[in-house]
């Protein structure tokens, strides 16, 4: 050893969340959470699979969260936070609030999330939104 020690790089998605959103995963939770969103929505629209992709899904987190780690930046954000304010908070608007988009969020809270659409919208691109405002420095 010369004295010095390594950082483990932080990832920006936690394996940990990923299999609590698997738990949901019959509505493809887990897929929009690692940045996959068109398996997402066929997840969403035919329960998972009917169960079984959802059930494979479980051996397959490690390796989507190995994935996402690497495809969006890490930083100021918290693609966790943000995740479980848009699952669970989405038409209230507080995941954009977070972000500092506070005229979309306001705007989500008196229109239900611009009647679920927008979070929709949002389930396809808040890792992209994150990524690029963390990669500015945020």
């Amino acid at each position: 050893m010369n004295g010095y020690q390594t950082a483990t790089p932080q990832g920006s998605h936690s394996r940990v969340l990923g299999y609590l959103l698997w738990i949901f995963g019959f509505t493809g939770a887990h897929r929009f959470y690692y940045g996959k969103p068109v398996t997402g929505t066929i997840w969403l629209l035919t329960l998972g699979l009917l169960g079984i992709g959802w059930f494979i899904d479980l051996f397959l987190i490690p390796a989507m969260d190995r994935e996402a780690d690497l495809r969006f930046h890490a930083g100021g954000l918290n693609y966790n936070l943000a995740w479980v304010l848009l699952t669970f908070l989405g038409v209230f608007g507080v995941h954009r609030m977070y972000q500092g988009k506070w005229i979309t969020g306001i705007l989500y809270l008196v229109t239900g999330g611009l009647c679920f659409m927008g979070v929709l919208y949002d389930f396809w691109t808040l890792n992209d939104q994150l990524s690029v405002e963390n990669a500015r420095g945020r």
